[in-house]
């Protein structure tokens, strides 16, 4: 198997990821089990009793010199028992095993297969449930199999587990964005109406409303608790309670399904069936919405152990992480999430196999304003020296590519990041006129970008400038027309004639006259040539426009 990445924090992340979960498990660990009920029920086995009750009671001794009957007892149980809250126990117990000691993992692997068990199942079926606190745990623990022991996971069941793992990101990001709508609603509709004490009366022009105190506390923290990006490690809200214990939201487990991912991707074998269950686009889809700073940080340290595999440090830009990840660079206030985009942004410059690839990151992250962000952060102090040494490396490489740049690289470069703005290059009739027929390269691959971005943006600036881009396109490209008609782009740009905004539907217009023009001056030329051609006695030449 291929070797993990460990992090000296590991620990230290893992329970901060965690910590809701850990709070359950700390609660679930306090129970007494009536073992003696199950055997006298025939639900266990003698023999599983003597062994659960053993380890009940004295742990450390009884599990070394039992240690196969306890991992054959706890896969028993775990597999043939159904109440909650007896599995949550059993789970929670597995965890601490494993956790007080890796090798045990390589035990459980060593059991089962003598026992001809499969390890994995019950913990996958485990998925299943509808408890919260047993999905995740299971979760956790088939995690820790999967990474701390010689086997690896099977290739059905790593596929099964990583799209549940990819699911549950999805779903928990979804409801803890809706949580936080919902609390922005509220703090918008609590207004109490109190007699005026300033400005005019209800039937004044200034009518100023007045909150009670306590309202207006109430208020001023739902508002904040809505607003806030980045929360502390550890910490999280408890927005209602029910017979007075505080009911934990479901999305803050949230945070330990990202921690089982940074778990798998941190081995080798793992990353490119997380790439093909389509993860790194819903990582790159969470990150672009506002999720809590610990979440950040757990994501794009997914992001960065996959940068460590050359092929896929050369193919993450398709998925935009370099404008994904320079937008949080610029707002983020954590020191951690600054550090972990640097090293990713390091990888990509440093692991691709292919200059040219890594050519490409650099300006990229030049057009996306990184250079800006690095001399900002040249001037603070860190106490990390990772971050400073990331700092020196990323402005060297950057400021070299600068000087490098060609004015079609800068073009290439923005059109490819799907951020198109009215930077210098594109009003330049120079560049147009040299580079126009560039645009087919790699069969029309910067045109078919353009096409596909009038069709799928909603940007008016973006828009405007694709428009404009074509008819420039079209203007200094002798087939541009036909090349633009065989790739269905003459009907989406006419389709922007009638757009809401005033500027793309401008550009949209030039860009369908500059269509028409080119096909008039086509015609004239052809009509010119056939007048010579009759003068001369020639035979007519037909054409096309």
């Amino acid at each position: 198997m291929t070797t993990a990445l460990y992090l000296p924090e590991e620990n230290i992340d893992m329970i901060a990821a965690t910590s809701v979960l850990q709070q359950q498990a700390a609660d679930i660990r306090t129970r007494t089990i009536n073992w003696a009920s199950y055997m006298q029920s025939q639900m266990i086995s003698q023999e599983d009793y003597q062994s659960i009750s053993a380890l009940d009671k004295s742990r450390a001794a009884y599990l070394t010199q039992n240690s196969t009957q306890v991992v054959k007892t706890l896969l028993n149980l775990v597999s043939h028992l159904s109440k909650d809250s007896t599995i949550q126990y059993i789970l929670v117990l597995v965890d601490d095993l494993l956790q007080e000691d890796r090798s045990r993992v390589d035990l459980f692997h060593e059991t089962s297969g003598k026992l001809k068990q499969c390890v994995w199942g019950p913990f996958l079926n485990l998925l299943n449930r509808q408890d919260g606190f047993i999905v995740n745990m299971s979760s956790r623990i088939l995690a820790k199999f999967a990474c701390w022991g010689h086997e690896t996971m099977p290739k059905a069941d790593l596929n099964f587990y990583l799209q549940f793992l990819k699911d549950q990101l999805a779903t928990n990001s979804t409801s803890y964005l809706q949580e936080m709508a919902a609390m922005a609603k509220r703090a918008q509709t609590i207004i109490v109406h109190t007699p005026m004490q300033q400005g005019k009366d209800h039937h004044g022009k200034d009518n100023h409303h007045q909150y009670s105190p306590s309202v207006a506390q109430q208020l001023q923290q739902q508002h904040d608790r809505a607003n806030e990006s980045y929360r502390d490690v550890g910490s999280y809200s408890f927005d209602q309670q029910k017979d007075g214990k505080y009911v934990i939201p479901n999305n803050e487990y949230i945070q330990s399904v990202a921690r089982c991912l940074q778990m798998m991707l941190r081995v080798d074998d793992y990353r490119f069936a997380f790439v093909s269950v389509d993860g790194i686009s819903t990582l790159i889809r969470i990150l672009s919405t506002r999720v809590n700073f610990q979440v950040q940080y757990q994501l794009i340290f997914c992001l960065w152990v996959l940068t460590f595999n050359p092929l896929l440090a050369a193919k993450m830009n398709k998925f935009s992480v370099i404008p994904i990840l320079a937008d949080i660079l610029s707002d983020c206030a954590k020191e951690k999430v600054t550090r972990i985009i640097l090293a990713v942004f390091r990888n990509l410059i440093e692991k691709p196999e292919d200059t040219s690839v890594a050519k490409d990151h650099c300006i990229a992250m030049v057009q996306c304003k990184v250079l800006k962000q690095l001399s900002i952060l040249e001037q603070r102090r860190f106490d990390d020296e990772d971050i400073t040494a990331d700092v020196e490396y990323l402005s060297e490489k950057l400021q070299n590519s600068v000087q490098d740049l060609s004015s079609f690289d800068e073009y290439a470069t923005e059109v490819r990041s799907g951020r198109l703005e009215w930077s210098p290059v594109h009003k330049s009739a120079k560049f147009w006129r040299e580079n126009a027929q560039r645009l087919n390269e790699k069969n029309y691959e910067l045109l078919r970008i353009l096409v596909h971005l009038l069709e799928t943006s909603t940007d008016a600036i973006i828009l405007s400038v694709a428009c404009f881009d074509i008819g420039e396109y079209v203007r200094h490209y002798p087939r541009g027309k036909h090349v633009l008609e065989q790739l269905g782009g003459k009907q989406i740009v006419m389709q922007h004639l009638g757009h809401e905004d005033p500027n793309v539907r401008y550009e949209a217009l030039l860009a369908v006259q500059k269509l028409m023009v080119h096909n008039w001056e086509y015609l004239g030329k052809q009509l010119e040539k056939e007048n010579e051609n009759q003068k001369q006695g020639a035979a007519p030449i037909s054409g096309k426009a």
